[in-house]
């Protein structure tokens, strides 16, 4: 990862500049640079993946413009080597092209990206900033004005802490130019749904995950890949595995009592005759990480929050004791091809429209959680199941397909990947939820801290004091009151809490945890 800001005006001073961009050095702890533009500032902590030496360091410049970007270009070889005719560059890193693309194509360039990014580019010309985000939002972006109206954009919402009254999250999938945000991409609108066989799409879907992976396998820093032993991960893995033709280098957590996917992570890790590493953590682990997990993260959402402490904490120890820079991630599976809840969709359309709903969200809730855990460690994250043509791709496909009528969750992506890919038991496992997978203690182990903190009264008197997403346990006070202590008034970044559809029948629950859900039964054993 790398962070970084963009200011529109020089309304503070360069050391002041500063103290705010720091404070998530973390993402980008090998190289840091702030310069100023005629009328404001461009800043930029590096985390280097691409093009290792110093000629890879930002901003980059094209005349007048200059551009800082945190993100991955996929095809950036190819494309490079198209503008060369035209362009000279200097260094081997993949947001160089950035520039060029922005002389060739004006704002049409964001729609013609293959990347997940979040940029802030100076056009010199105009004298003006303009930023973007990916269209799933995997890299994060916030804005907000400052007290002279002026608009500031950040990698991080802690950046804007402080500076400005209201911190927004960008809107994925947008470009703001000229005072204006505009939509330049919409991944889960589906005018025409995809009709093809069942064997065509189960095709379809293998060969574009399997794309997707190894576009992502491009890096010239260590890569590694987090392994929970459930089917997304695995998948990954084992694709990544094949692909690379040497032991790929795997991460697992778990609970020191009741760690349930550890075995199934080790099975799959010794399948693919992989590099693996277990990661043990203990009760006093887990609550002693709670305020750091919530100051990285910035929202108070119970499953996001549960689900991060075992990411925080295996990233730090791949931090702490690897040289690996670079992660891939099995999320945004669930969003497309269902969770444990979307069993109980009462028809196709219902299944789509959740579908929808969540892939729009992510970026406030599992990617999220993903990019601070993996970022705040100074790794970088990447997600295959991100990608634009892949989710385009199961967007659209006949949501009578893709609703469980086969008595198995994630059919069609379970059906994709039969043959020896993975072991036929891994490949049809039902996952547990992540934060369950850890051990089932662990979220037992935090709902017994918050209970231990509020008696009724304290909880009824404490809770009161939130209009906004108002906590309705002890668990979700202690969470808000960690988020309020590092962003404070900012709650609405976050819609509200994730939880399941509790219009459907079967979903009307009081914990997000799909434990709680009927169909749960032996998932993850």
């Amino acid at each position: 990862m790398c962070a970084i800001m963009g200011f529109s005006k020089k309304s503070l001073s360069k050391d002041k500049v500063r103290t705010y961009f720091d404070r998530t050095q973390s993402r980008g702890p090998d190289m840091s640079r702030i310069l100023e533009t005629p009328s404001g500032y461009l800043c930029f902590h590096r985390l280097a993946s691409m093009g290792l030496d110093e000629s890879g360091m930002q901003p980059f410049s094209l005349g007048k413009d200059m551009v800082v970007c945190n993100g991955e270009l996929y095809g950036w070889r190819t494309l490079r080597q198209q503008l060369s005719r035209r362009y000279t560059f200097r260094s081997d890193s993949d947001c160089e092209l950035l520039l060029p693309l922005y002389r060739e194509y004006g704002l049409g360039m964001f729609s013609r990206l293959d990347a997940e990014f979040a940029l802030v580019l100076y056009d010199g010309e105009k004298d003006m900033l303009i930023a973007a985000r990916d269209p799933i939002g995997i890299r994060p972006l916030f804005y907000g004005y400052d007290h002279t109206g002026a608009i500031v954009f950040a990698s991080e919402a802690k950046n804007l802490v402080g500076l400005c009254d209201r911190v927004c999250p960008f809107p994925p999938g947008h470009y703001y130019a000229d005072g204006q945000f505009v939509r330049y991409a919409d991944l889960t609108t589906v005018t025409a749904y995809c009709h093809d066989s069942l064997d065509t799409v189960c095709r379809t879907i293998r060969e574009k995950l399997t794309a997707a992976v190894e576009k992502r396998l491009d890096a010239d820093a260590p890569l590694g890949f987090l392994l929970s032993g459930g089917l997304d991960s695995s998948l990954v893995c084992a694709i990544a595995a094949r692909a690379l033709d040497k032991p790929i280098r795997t991460f697992a957590i778990g609970m020191d009592t009741d760690a349930i996917d550890l075995k199934y992570a080790r099975q799959t890790a010794d399948y693919l005759g992989a590099d693996h590493t277990e990661v043990i953590i203990t009760r006093d682990d887990v609550i002693q990480a709670l305020p750091e997990v919530v100051a990285a993260l910035g929202t108070y959402d119970i499953t996001t929050i549960r689900a991060s402490v075992g990411m925080y904490l295996v990233c730090r120890a791949i931090h702490k004791t690897t040289d690996i820079r670079v992660l891939l991630t099995g999320e945004v599976s669930d969003e497309l091809f269902g969770y444990k809840y979307t069993d109980f969709a009462p028809s196709p359309a219902a299944f789509q429209a959740e579908a929808k709903k969540r892939v729009d969200e992510l970026y406030m809730y599992d990617v999220l959680r993903a990019d601070r855990c993996i970022s705040v460690n100074s790794l970088e994250a990447r997600v295959p199941f991100g990608d634009l043509d892949f989710v385009r791709y199961v967007m659209s496909i006949d949501p009578r397909m893709k609703v469980n009528t086969y008595g198995k969750g994630k059919y069609l992506l379970r059906r994709a990947f039969e043959g020896d890919l993975l072991p036929r038991d891994i490949l049809w496992r039902e996952k547990a939820a992540f934060s369950d997978a850890v051990g089932h203690s662990m979220v037992d182990d935090l709902k017994e801290y918050a209970e231990s903190l509020y008696t009724d009264l304290e909880f009824a008197r404490r809770s009161r004091l939130y209009s906004f997403a108002a906590p309705f346990t002890k668990e979700s006070l202690l969470y808000r009151e960690l988020f309020e202590a590092s962003y404070p008034g900012q709650a609405p970044m976050v819609s509200g809490f994730w939880m399941p559809n509790r219009s459907w029948k079967g979903c009307d629950v009081s914990d997000p945890s799909a434990r709680v859900l009927s169909n749960y039964g032996a998932s993850g054993m």
